[in-house]
């Protein structure tokens, strides 16, 4: 299975938070899989913390790179294809990392790890 990874998955994965649901950190694990963390992620983390809306238990520094490439995790970097998946997405979802994060999984055929009630409405496979 190919995993793109929601901001909170990767978060409770690298914390070993038990919020992070037990089939979402199986498949996590699984070698069999290739995990992918966008770099909207890392810029969504950097961001949020700056503001004070996200408290990290982790150094941001851990995060990323560390801890991404130390699970094997593969850096997906936003590209035009994406953006441009990006304008045709109804606006059931006014987040643009989560916007963008849809967009990368549409275009990539990824299944995206994530509880966030807004996601199931874009038709994108999902895991948690």
């Amino acid at each position: 299975m190919r995993l793109l990874l929601d901001t909170h998955a990767l978060l409770w994965f690298c914390e070993g938070s038990n919020e992070l649901s037990p089939a979402a950190r199986s498949a996590m694990e699984d070698a069999r899989n290739d995990c992918f963390v966008s770099h909207a992620t890392a810029w969504e983390v950097a961001i949020k913390a700056g503001l004070g809306k996200l408290e990290l238990r982790v150094l941001y520094d851990d995060l990323f790179p560390v801890a991404v490439l130390a699970n094997g995790f593969t850096v997906l970097t936003p590209d035009f294809r994406h953006y441009r998946q990006v304008i045709g997405l109804p606006l059931h979802h006014r987040d643009p990392f989560d916007r963008l994060l849809i967009a990368q999984a549409m275009a990539e055929g990824l299944t995206i790890v994530t509880c966030d009630p807004h996601f199931p409405a874009y038709g994108v496979p999902l895991l948690w």
